[in-house]
């Protein structure tokens, strides 16, 4: 009989340690990527002019016109959160990842070992934080330039701002994977739907970012210094359903872009 025995390896694999063992929805290589090109040459020009036309705007009008509650409103509503959110939102949204799939370069990515669902996430969270930071920033400095933030008019636009931009950058970047006109249908929905039947329309208020967004902000400001058509609890809901929907509805089709890849 044999003193020595042989001892045969546990087949079943040690349980993952570490920071890598949990699925992550934020890649900061993807990221990373992602601002290099929202933050490159021909979008950053764009990026900048609508802010800083705006700061001129606000200039001009407090000079011309003096603090003015009324004056403050009708930039800020008319211009600034009607206009420029949703238009920096098509920009930085449809650009997240549009021109990647357009120029085929998105092989590379999905040819990744990475959860597609992380890959729109991070590229959400990124498409946010641009749009937030050149709309809801500049909104408050023109809300503080025009009536030095009275009746809480500057805090209370910026803050719809910041929430419009969670909304507008989750519904461009899905127009951006599931169409290579990402940007025209962007700009039908911005300028068309959102200014000008948005603000023409009563029924298509109800379906209009901007209306959800001004509900946030009405809470905010003092009572009768914004109105919206569409009280807070269904803008929450709204907000949160179409955010949640297009960015689900992203991952699924760039999963689907995959698979048409590999056949």
């Amino acid at each position: 009989m044999s003193a020595t025995s042989s001892v045969r390896p546990d087949p079943s694999p040690a349980p993952a340690t570490g920071p890598s063992a949990a699925p992550s929805f934020f890649n900061p290589t993807v990221a990373r990527l992602t601002y290099r090109a929202l933050l490159g040459r021909r979008r950053a020009l764009i990026l900048f002019a609508l802010p800083a036309l705006l700061i001129v705007i606000a200039v001009a009008v407090r000079a011309l016109a003096g603090a003015d509650d009324s004056t403050a409103n009708g930039v800020l509503g008319t211009f600034a959160l009607a206009t420029m959110v949703p238009l920096i939102g098509v920009i930085a949204g449809t650009g997240a990842i549009g021109p990647e799939i357009d120029d085929g370069s998105v092989v590379y990515l999905l040819a990744k070992p990475l959860r597609r669902s992380s890959i729109i996430f991070t590229k959400l969270v990124v498409a946010i934080g641009v749009t937030a930071a050149f709309s809801a920033v500049p909104i408050l400095i023109a809300g503080f330039v025009l009536n030095g933030n009275s009746q809480q008019i500057a805090v209370a636009y910026a803050v719809a701002a910041a929430v419009a931009s969670v909304a507008y950058s989750a519904l461009f970047l899905f127009f951006g994977t599931v169409s290579r006109h990402a940007v025209v249908f962007g700009l039908v929905y911005a300028l068309v739907w959102e200014t000008l039947f948005g603000n023409l329309v009563p029924g298509a208020r109800t379906l209009s970012v901007q209306q959800w967004a001004l509900a946030v902000g009405q809470k905010i400001a003092m009572e009768g210094a914004i109105t919206s058509e569409v009280g807070l609890p269904l803008a929450v809901i709204l907000l949160v359903a179409v955010t949640g929907l297009a960015t689900w509805y992203a991952a699924r089709k760039l999963r689907s872009l995959t698979l048409a890849g590999e056949e």
